[in-house]
């Protein structure tokens, strides 16, 4: 960190104001008096050269904008979302969950659609497929599918999408 107003000990110093100017060679308290009656702190920017560089501007702005530049664009973490139905599930709520699912294909994260079967389901693994069929199909505006309709263990079909490029 370069020095800053008070711990400017050399004296004289050449002053640059907030605008670039030169002001020219000055004693350090007269220096610090002027940009404390303009609320801008006296920061040494060359203290190498003879006599000393200080420049007059606002210290935590100039911070605040360095990191903003060097912090640069955030990208989004890619997620897997998991959505769970029944093959009993009623079609209001399917709608509510493809909804759900074009939400989050909109974030850029990857959907899981999972058709869970239970006792006497597990004889309609059809009605499972034509559901998670269904379901991809409403979404494919805006989801590709990278994992067809498939059982994964005993009791559960999924199907898996990931974002269009578009």
């Amino acid at each position: 960190m370069p020095r800053m107003n008070d711990r400017i000990r050399i004296t004289p110093i050449r002053v640059v104001n907030a605008d670039g100017e030169m002001l020219g060679e000055m004693e350090t308290d007269k220096a610090l008096e002027i940009a404390q009656e303009q609320g801008l702190d006296l920061v040494e920017v060359s203290p190498e050269a003879r006599p000393p560089v200080c420049r007059i501007m606002d210290y935590g702005k100039v911070i605040y904008q360095r990191t903003k530049k060097t912090g640069g664009p955030k990208h989004h973490k890619t997620q897997l979302k998991q959505l769970r139905l029944r093959a009993k599930t009623g079609q209001h709520d399917i709608d509510v969950k493809v909804n759900k699912a074009r939400e989050f294909l909109g974030r850029r994260d990857k959907v899981k659609i999972n058709v869970m079967f239970r006792g006497r389901e597990n004889a309609h693994h059809d009605r499972g497929r034509e559901m998670l069929e269904e379901i991809v199909k409403s979404l494919e505006d805006v989801a590709l599918v990278e994992q067809h309709p498939r059982m994964e263990s005993g009791r559960m079909m999924s199907v898996l999408l990931a974002p269009s490029a578009k």
